[in-house]
């Protein structure tokens, strides 16, 4: 028997009974039996079984069930793209027959058909419906991050700003990944792994996208190489360079740049001049 069913998560629950159009699930003794449409049922399941199921509320708000699985559950944040609009709000595919409810109160702005927007997925207090609100900020843990310098973390980018890319850390924190630590493009709604830079007295989290230690040693000549394609070819920074001026750029200290300078010129892909190091001509 079930009896903390999350409405908006995966459940596992019990097939207790089998009807021409689906099967019934033990629910608990709170929600009671809850119902899996038959064309969600899998092959071969039969009264006993544990499956694994989203349960979320119908057209009619009724509890149901199903094997698919959502872009995203209640607790998550998420990067969405708009399937229509109404005079009420807008409404997400997040991968189920049933949208997602965004009210017109948790939009900042008015949310187009086709476009996409972070969101996060929560029940509303009042109507214990399944909604999102891009009013991510409000959701972010208030929590002091309980991270090291060089952590690694899984990131959503969240949206550009003046300084660089605003992030969500592990579904739970924002970060910022500065704009000298950005060596690739990225574009919101990206997930990726990143580093923790550091955690700042008032609790906010500075991101980088390469680790620190042994492996940055290892991995950096590709950071250095792909900074110079994205670049214009060449930096002004060298190997005679202030240690504080390349980690300002790159997040890392001299000695792992300088080994990555000597990794890509072994290679010959890179040119070593008293201006900087540029890309040779080779492919």
């Amino acid at each position: 028997m079930k009896d903390n069913l999350e409405l908006g998560r995966m459940n596992r629950l019990t097939v207790v009974k089998r009807v021409d159009f689906g099967l019934y699930l033990d629910g608990g003794q709170v929600d009671g039996n809850i119902l899996l449409p038959a064309r969600y049922v899998p092959e071969g399941t039969k009264v006993g079984d544990d499956i694994d199921v989203f349960v979320y509320l119908d057209q009619e708000e009724r509890m149901v069930a199903t094997t698919q699985r959502p872009l995203a559950q209640v607790g998550d944040f998420a990067w969405l793209e708009v399937a229509w609009v109404n005079n009420f709000g807008a409404f997400l595919d997040w991968g189920l027959m049933k949208d997602l409810f965004v009210p017109f109160r948790e939009q900042k702005m008015k949310m187009q058909k086709g476009s996409r927007y972070l969101v996060h997925v929560h029940l509303d207090e009042e109507s214990h419906r399944i909604m999102a609100s891009a009013k991510v900020e409000r959701y972010l843990s208030r929590d002091i991050p309980p991270y090291r310098t060089g952590d690694a973390v899984e990131i959503l980018i969240w949206q550009k700003t003046d300084l660089g890319f605003k992030a969500i850390v592990d579904n739970r924190f924002g970060g910022l990944l500065y704009d000298q630590q950005i060596y690739r493009e990225l574009h919101s709604g990206d997930r990726l792994t990143a580093y923790i830079r550091q955690v700042r007295d008032d609790g906010k989290i500075d991101l980088m996208l390469q680790p620190v230690g042994q492996k940055a040693a290892t991995d950096f000549s590709d950071v250095l190489l792909e900074h110079l394609r994205t670049n214009g070819g060449r930096t002004v920074l060298g190997d005679k360079s202030p240690a504080e001026e390349i980690y300002a750029v790159f997040g890392v200290s001299k000695k792992v740049f300088k080994k990555a300078v000597g990794d890509l010129y072994k290679r010959r892909l890179i040119v070593i001049g008293s201006d900087g190091i540029r890309l040779t001509d080779n492919p």
